[in-house]
């Protein structure tokens, strides 16, 4: 369906705009006012999918009340995904008779009449809906819901960039904060406590745990762990051959989708207890050893990333230099003990 006139102007000015912006604020601060302004709206939502939770949660808007905004009342109901990937729009003409809706009451006492979703697709990959609402009820014609498409568009790309962005800072500080222990610290148990802590924050899982193996190297032993409740970290020994094996066999990371049903976890009623659903173990190495693995627990299905599964292979990399390192100045001091009671015990002599 061909654009017209004044979308296009619109659109290009917004290109224009988005030139002289300073931050991802004022991108969508851009985008919701010519939403607004052209499909004569009374404001502009963006909502993200967030796994594990039940409906889409807003992120930004302009136009809703912040009372409203902040509430579980402005969330959309995740039903409502599937609709607008069919059609590629949701459309309700009446916001507070919709059956499909949640919240009807909060909807009419904030003087919501008509809803327009649209998706917001990045790289293929549908990660949220942007919504504009009326004051008034509305009928849609096929170029507004084709304009409010694009800027949905434009919206999904200023998340992606700055997605992008807080990933690089977050790479980049993981790294300094463990460099800067690995050279301020031969306290191992701190450093690998710091690094499990700063992944479940950073990663937004609800916990992460480091197990190394025993000397018969049949028995994964906690050195370190967040998140975590006291009562899952005694469960029982942990054994190299039944927790998730393939890590520390092919050295390579393993990700378990479901905890509480696949067979490679060894003690799964206890996960579905501690309400464990995901988990990622990471090898970690010594001189191209395995000698432990490095864990992430996650409340909700995740399909961990290329660039999240890389990250944690890194660091779990760099916790196996920061026991290394304290083997060596264990090691270190041994023979320096050994050699000063041979020197008195040859002083002895004379």
């Amino acid at each position: 369906m061909p654009i017209t006139a004044d979308y296009f102007k619109k659109l290009c000015e917004l290109c224009q705009a988005f030139g002289t912006a300073r931050n991802r604020r004022e991108l969508l601060e851009m985008i919701f006012a010519s939403a607004m302004e052209i499909l004569e709206g009374k404001a502009a939502c963006l909502y993200l999918l967030e796994p594990g939770k039940p409906g889409l949660i807003p992120v930004s808007q302009k136009g809703l009340s912040e009372s409203y905004f902040h509430s579980k009342q402005s969330m959309l109901v995740q039903k409502i995904v599937p609709l607008v990937l069919k059609k590629g729009f949701f459309y309700c003409r009446d916001a507070a008779a919709d059956p499909k809706l949640a919240y009807p009451d909060a909807k009419k006492a904030e003087g919501i009449a008509s809803i327009l979703a649209v998706p917001v697709m990045v790289k293929g990959k549908h990660i949220g809906v942007f919504c504009l609402f009326t004051a008034t009820p509305k009928d849609f014609t096929p170029e507004e819901k084709q304009f409010l498409a694009l800027l949905a568009q434009q919206g999904g790309g200023v998340m992606e960039h700055a997605r992008l962005i807080d990933h690089v800072h977050r790479e980049t500080q993981l790294f300094f904060d463990l460099a800067v222990n690995l050279s301020s610290s031969l306290e191992v148990k701190g450093i690998l406590y710091g690094l499990t802590a700063d992944l479940a924050k950073a990663l937004r899982v609800m916990g992460a745990s480091i197990r190394l193996l025993d000397e018969t190297r049949e028995t994964l032993e906690l050195v370190a762990a967040f998140g975590l409740s006291k009562k899952y970290l005694q469960k029982g020994p942990v054994s190299a051959q039944k927790s998730i094996a393939q890590a520390l066999k092919n050295g390579k990371p393993v990700i378990i989708l479901n905890a509480a049903t696949d067979r490679r976890v060894q003690y799964r009623d206890m996960n579905q207890e501690e309400g464990i659903v995901s988990i990622l173990s990471v090898p970690i190495k010594t001189k191209e050893k395995v000698i432990g693995v490095l864990r992430l627990y996650t409340k909700a299905v995740r399909h961990f990333t290329a660039e999240e599964i890389k990250l944690v292979t890194a660091l779990a990399y760099l916790g196996g230099l920061a026991i290394q390192n304290a083997s060596l100045y264990l090691m270190c001091q041994t023979e320096m003990k050994d050699l000063q009671e041979e020197l008195w015990s040859h002083r002895s002599w004379f």
